[in-house]
């Protein structure tokens, strides 16, 4: 076991397992690869789509995380809409609505996971991809 001795009479001494390293020593790396595979996955998971569809950017912004993200968003046939008007509420809202709201869910989430401050994040709609209503029974 190691032992510190305090610097002064009045702190208290600290005593470590062994290998374990003193408190303020060593580093934690995370690489760019999986932040980037991290912001993917909440944005797949925010936007509703696979994540092999999904790209991220992560710049540094004075020590902020600014994250871009490009990947398509689901949409109901247009048919369908014109259709039933009130099916786009239903499914979320509109386009700009559920990008948002997507938006909004990246900017917590991987601040949440990362523990890093994320300064903005931009959501850049590449494409949509057509899905059929969940029904309701």
């Amino acid at each position: 076991m190691t032992t510190l001795t305090p610097v002064a009479p009045s702190l208290p001494v600290l005593q470590l397992a062994p290998g374990l390293v003193p408190p303020g020593r060593g580093r934690t790396t995370v690489s760019t690869r999986a932040l980037n595979r991290l912001v993917s996955a909440v944005a797949a998971e925010a936007l509703g789509v696979s994540v092999a569809t999904v790209g991220t950017t992560i710049t540094d912004d004075r020590g902020s995380l600014a994250l871009t993200v490009s990947a398509p968003i689901p949409i109901l046939s247009l048919t369908r809409v014109a259709r039933d008007p009130l099916i786009v509420p239903r499914s979320g809202g509109t386009i700009l609505e559920r990008a948002e709201q997507a938006r909004q869910h990246i900017h917590h989430r991987a601040g949440e996971l990362t523990g890093s401050v994320v300064s903005c994040v931009s959501v850049q709609l590449t494409g949509v991809d057509f899905k059929a209503e969940d029904r309701v029974t």
